[in-house]
């Protein structure tokens, strides 16, 4: 998948595009996995939704760790942008061999209209003062 800077829109047009993610535990084999986690349980984001399969839990701490990253990683980055490549979060406890990978798993598009009250010509006069 190539990404690319977010194009301009066409006046009138009132919508933007959000990558789904998935959040995945990895693991080395045999490693000593401190967080409560298992190889293989993740999450995942679609728009502002975060959603765990049933039954499954996810370390609160874990998710803190990723959580500042998974907006941008939403977004539109441009190929050479570390936000575009790099994927990988260490377990925020320093003992703890796991990594968190996150991935975009599709694109997904959104009005601007169903996601907020501000007007769009509002926003878009206040980027331009």
């Amino acid at each position: 998948m190539s990404e690319t800077a977010a194009p301009s829109t066409p006046p009138g047009d009132d919508t933007f595009e959000l990558y789904d993610l998935r959040v995945e535990v990895i693991c080395p084999p045999g490693a000593r996995i401190l967080c409560g986690a298992a190889p293989g349980d993740h999450f995942t984001l679609q728009g502002e939704m975060l959603r765990l399969p049933p039954g499954q839990g996810f370390s609160i701490y874990s998710i803190g760790a990723v959580l500042p990253l998974l907006a941008a990683k939403q977004r539109a980055t441009a190929r050479a942008d570390w936000m575009s490549t790099d994927a990988e979060v260490a377990c925020p406890d320093p003992h703890c061999a796991s990594r968190l990978r996150i991935v975009r798993t599709g694109l997904r598009r959104f009005r601007h209209g169903e996601t907020t009250v501000v007007p769009l010509h509002s926003a878009e006069e206040g980027a331009h003062a």
